[in-house]
């Protein structure tokens, strides 16, 4: 199978491959483009899987072009992995956030609607040329804002574009081990949008343990989540969240947080990456251990300003394991690929399952998944904490959707005041003039 990397430079990339390396299974990749705009960024990816892969028998080959048509045809599976203004972006997305007082999280807030009002149209342009040049690909969206990107492809390459995210695969990860559970035998029910979502139940053998978890202090403060929300919220809600739910449960300590940062995390990953890219274009920099170290450094500083707030102290060693989104990723690839079912947790259309949305928006649900894509399985009716939360945030993509198609900028300015995390029309509107100067691709806002 040939499958295409759509930001191909990008840091994550050699996670990806990695993976691959470690599938022997019949049916498996066995070669990989990768696509991006950055010739550089490129070939210093390049350089860190051919070291992987030293070694290694038959080893999936790659291609590196800036060519899209190139990197499209004959694909069996797209990853869609761009990002839009690059890290320089993201650090900009925060800073005009932070002075306004509001988040500037690059999927949550403020800075989440400025990346998507940017990035929308070009995964548009994509899913676009995906249906022209690749119409029977399949199309996985590591793009974030990822529910919301995937919802705008899906315009265009329906069902065939499936959404991905290791934060509930992980947080069930944890909570099954908690439990003395295996996470492979673990039904999670978990419901909401893409960072936005609760599990509500972890069943081993048809038989609900989320229960016996909150029921013990000691268990519910000793893993990340239990660390960040505490136990008592935890216990209220009868459930628990998405790690990002604490920029909405603890905005105004959250926003503190970054501002009292000496820096944004936008900006650490900048000036991190920026590094490691500037080191690889010496050709005796050896490539893989100059990736490992920066991505461990990635991983410890994940989400740090939350913890601090939280008390929650440094990540275990438990959360920093790899096989995250590269491993949901090769799981929804085979499970299609082979028709190997199985259930993951996706994003994808929501048909029917959530009543409180429509049938096109795309929703963060179990999915079970075959050679005919992902099916999204039932679930139980949202709790009415939780329906607010998931109606206002969907409201908030569909005028992001809306802006992003007509060039409104009134629309745009809706976008920003629904947000629960913007508390002002009148912050809204400085916002959206904040993001237009510091972004020129945002000129096309340029409509009443």
């Amino acid at each position: 199978m040939k499958l295409t990397i759509l930001g191909g430079g990008g840091f994550r990339v050699p996670l990806v491959y990695g993976a691959l390396l470690a599938d022997r299974a019949e049916g498996r990749v066995t070669a990989v483009t990768l696509y991006d705009t950055d010739a550089d960024r490129l070939t210093a990816v390049a350089r860190v899987l051919a070291d992987q892969a030293e070694g290694v028998p038959d080893a999936p080959t790659v291609l590196a072009t800036t060519e899209l048509d190139e990197a499209l045809r004959g694909a069996d599976f797209i990853f869609s992995a761009i990002r839009v203004g690059g890290l320089e972006g993201r650090a900009a997305d925060e800073r005009v956030a932070l002075d306004e007082g509001v988040l500037g999280q690059e999927t949550v807030g403020a800075g989440g609607i400025a990346y998507g009002l940017r990035t929308v149209p070009v995964a548009v342009a994509l899913a676009r040329r995906i249906a022209a040049v690749a119409p029977d690909a399949w199309v996985i969206n590591f793009t974030n804002p990822a529910g919301l990107v995937t919802e705008a492809m899906s315009r265009h390459l329906g069902d065939r574009v499936i959404g991905i995210c290791d934060s509930p695969v992980g947080l069930g990860r944890r909570i099954a081990r908690l439990l003395g559970a295996d996470p492979g035998r673990a039904w999670i029910d978990y419901a909401g949008l893409n960072h936005l979502g609760w599990v509500r139940g972890l069943y081993i053998d048809g038989r609900d343990e989320l229960p016996r978890l909150l029921a013990d202090p000691e268990l519910l403060g000793s893993f990340e989540e239990g660390k960040l929300f505490g136990a008592e919220l935890l216990r209220s809600l009868g459930a628990i969240p998405n790690e990002y739910l604490h920029y909405y449960y603890f905005n105004r300590e959250a926003v503190r947080a970054y501002q009292d940062a000496e820096q944004t995390r936008g900006a650490f990953l900048r000036d991190q990456q920026e590094g490691f890219y500037a080191r690889m274009r010496d050709p005796a920099t050896p490539a893989l251990t100059a990736w490992d170290r920066t991505r461990a450094e990635r991983e410890a500083t994940y989400m740090s300003e939350n913890r601090d707030v939280a008390g929650a102290g440094e990540r275990a060693e438990s959360d920093l394991e790899s096989g995250g989104y590269e491993q949901v990723a090769l799981a929804l690839m085979r499970a299609v690929a082979r028709n190997e079912r199985t259930s993951l947790i996706l994003n994808v259309r929501n048909r029917t399952t959530l009543s409180v949305l429509d049938a096109d928006a795309v929703i963060e649900v179990p999915c079970l998944v075959d050679a005919n894509g992902a099916h999204p399985v039932a679930v139980a009716p949202l709790p009415y904490h939780a329906v607010g939360l998931v109606t206002a945030v969907k409201a908030v993509e569909r005028a992001v959707l809306d802006a992003a198609a007509t060039g409104s900028r009134a629309t745009a300015v809706q976008a920003f005041a629904l947000h629960p995390l913007v508390d002002s029309v009148a912050v809204a509107r400085r916002l959206v003039d904040g993001y237009t100067k510091a972004h020129p691709g945002l000129a096309y806002l340029n409509r009443a």
